[in-house]
């Protein structure tokens, strides 16, 4: 650091006394990691203010909180610091650093003196910006793969979730160790190959959880991707790294997967759409599985427009009646497929969610649905017989390999596979007698009608809180479409403003094959007024 922080240059007005000394303590504490003099130094209060590139943190228990889970700044030097005195007890530092691995950053902090001495009440740092950023992206390119150059899908972007085969590139899975094993794909997965054929180029393959077992988005190996709609809360996974890159602007497609809810936690998470497709509806091929009963194709866009786009290159034609095109909100004229009379509201299933989550989803309830109690007495006992059949399907996926190698895997995804190894023929034969019981009573419930329901029970959990209760709370609403192997597409909204402004999704349910009909009806709900964020 240098030694005498100076005015700048023709400045009238003296560094105050003091300053400079608290300065330097801050930068002692900050290189320490001593967050007990860190706190002290800034300023008490829920005005006080930290920014960065990931996002801005309000109020001084926020900040606290962030630096003890963060496990210490980086190394660095500062080089150049001057200061602009505004008055006795108020004076603005500029910093310019060094970091210890290259490059160079900024801070600049707003200073007080208050009863305690000089605190930081506002303070903004800037680092220099990684070429890849690995917690997004395994490989990335500009683009990696090119497109057909022609079509409905020119001039898009995908970032490929790490299960989809790319030709001349492994298969990651999420985990390093799978990927030192992973044989060099000859060809692309289906869908790869028919988003390329429609003209959108691959930017790269994105990170995913371990073996795609997780809805939080936090691999142990690789770190948690961003979430630019919610900082410093988890992306949601497993398909968190090609959600990141679309919420990030990197891509525009985000290709993933939902076995349990891995496109509509993300898209919830980060204010995205998404869609997990009909079981089936779009082929599997080249794609690694999880639990096959239930693995099914999805994408994220941050536009309405572009989820139909993709809908209409990857999935098949419709089955039913429905017709193209929107036609204004809920309170307006629907496609052929779908009318306002078809949604319909459990208040027993939005209840699922947390208050702030129900309530958003209430907004967006359009005039003119319906309202049904259903029976929810059976739920846990559907969720459990799910995530029976879910965990054997795993482990004989993937429990050859495994076998030996549990410590390869991150400790969350470990404790699902070990448990999984211990699954018996007699409980997931009992378990899938459940399935199809609760497959039928679903199917029955949603018939030709649109069930709108959380796509999370919650906003986007703080990184370093325990995500096994959001997970348990999640998966009841999620389960669902799973179990019945229903398309289910999430249309963001957000948390009233008192609330936080979150992102949150609104999930559409329909009977299988009527992917198309539920794209639609998303566009129209996005005209809504009560949906505009």
């Amino acid at each position: 650091m240098t030694d005498s922080p100076t005015a700048p240059s023709g400045a009238a007005k003296p560094v105050p006394p003091g300053l400079v000394e608290a300065f330097r303590a801050y930068e002692r504490a900050l290189m320490d990691d001593d967050l007990e003099a860190l706190d002290r130094l800034f300023a008490p209060g829920p005005t006080t203010l930290r920014g960065d590139a990931a996002g801005l943190l309000v109020g001084h228990d926020a900040i606290s909180a962030f630096r003890g889970r963060r496990g210490g700044a980086p190394r660095r030097r500062i080089v150049q610091t001057h200061v602009q005195t505004i008055d006795d007890d108020h004076a603005l530092v500029v910093a310019v650093t060094e970091l210890e691995r290259g490059g160079r950053g900024q801070q600049t902090q707003l200073w007080a003196r208050l009863a305690d001495g000089w605190q930081v009440t506002a303070a903004h740092v800037a680092a220099p910006a990684p070429a890849l950023d690995t917690r997004v992206w395994r490989v990335v390119g500009d683009p990696l793969v090119h497109g057909s150059g022609s079509g409905p899908l020119a001039g898009e972007s995908v970032a490929v979730k790490d299960l989809y085969a790319v030709a001349g590139h492994r298969t990651g899975a999420g985990n390093p160790a799978w990927l030192d094993a992973a044989p060099t794909a000859r060809d692309h997965a289906d869908a790869v190959a028919r988003l390329l054929a429609a003209g959108a180029d691959v930017r790269g393959i994105a990170r995913t959880d371990e073996l795609a077992w997780s809805l939080a988005g936090t691999n142990a190996h690789t770190g948690a991707p961003p979430n630019p709609r919610a900082p410093y809360r988890v992306p949601g996974g497993s398909t968190s790294g090609s959600a990141s890159a679309v919420s990030l602007g990197h891509a525009t497609i985000g290709l993933g997967t939902d076995t349990g809810g891995s496109i509509r936690v993300p898209a919830a998470y980060q204010g995205l759409f998404g869609i997990r497709t009909t079981t089936g509806a779009v082929p599997v091929d080249g794609l690694f599985p999880l639990a096959p009963s239930y693995d099914a194709v999805g994408w994220l866009t941050r536009s309405v427009e572009l989820l139909v786009a993709v809908g209409d290159v990857l999935l098949p034609p419709a089955t039913g009646g429905s017709s193209g095109g929107s036609s204004g909100g809920f309170s307006g004229g629907f496609s052929a497929g779908f009318s306002a009379g078809d949604v319909v509201v459990v208040p027993g299933l939005v209840d699922l969610a947390s208050p702030e989550v129900a309530a958003a989803v209430r907004a967006v309830v359009p005039a003119g649905a319906g309202e049904e109690h259903w029976p929810m007495a059976d739920l846990p006992g559907w969720l459990d017989a799910f995530r029976t059949v879910q965990a054997w399907e795993a482990w004989q996926s993937h429990g050859a390999w495994l076998e030996g190698r549990l410590h390869v895997l991150g400790p969350d995804v470990r404790a699902r596979f070990e448990h999984a190894r211990t699954v018996t023929d007699g409980q997931v034969s009992a378990a899938r007698a459940v399935v199809a019981e609760a497959r039928a009573a679903v199917r029955s419930l949603v018939g030709a009608r649109v069930l709108l329901l959380p796509s999370a029970s919650s906003v986007a959990p703080l990184l370093g809180e325990d995500m096994e209760p959001v997970r348990a709370a999640t998966m009841q609403l999620t389960c669902l479409a799973a179990l019945a192997g229903l398309p289910a597409v999430s249309v963001p909204t957000t948390t009233a403003p008192g609330a936080g402004g979150l992102p949150v999704g609104a999930c559409l349910v329909a009977a299988p094959g009527r992917d198309r009909d539920l794209l639609r009806l998303a566009d129209e709900l996005v005209g809504s007024p009560q949906s505009r964020n």
